[in-house]
């Protein structure tokens, strides 16, 4: 489960910063530390779905500003996706939006 938070996370970032002319983003630089693997890790260790939650919606938001809002056609669909991350109430309920996020902002890279 880490490693599929931080892949999202990673895939958010990339969206809202990276530019053609600039260096990939990559897992270990400094604008994933909020987000790298061991502190997803302790959230899930925790349970703490409300953290998990908390953090993606920052890195959603990030996303979603890179794409014009929900007011476009991928803004909506990640809004859409988004949603159905943040209705999750257990740690076996977040897997399935959360893998339906990440193959979202994968194939929209």
């Amino acid at each position: 489960m880490e490693l599929l938070l931080e892949t999202v996370a990673l895939f958010c970032l990339k969206l809202a910063y990276e530019t053609e002319d600039s260096s990939p983003i990559l897992r270990d630089d400094p604008i994933m530390s909020d987000y790298e693997r061991e502190v997803f890790g302790l959230l899930v260790r925790r349970g703490d779905i409300e953290g998990i939650q908390f953090r993606m919606v920052c890195c959603v938001g990030l996303a979603m500003e890179a794409l014009g809002g929900s007011g476009t056609a991928m803004g909506r669909e990640l809004d859409r996706l988004a949603s159905d991350f943040s209705k999750a109430n257990t740690m076996e309920q977040l897997e399935v939006p959360l893998n339906a996020l990440k193959d979202y902002l994968k194939d929209i890279q």
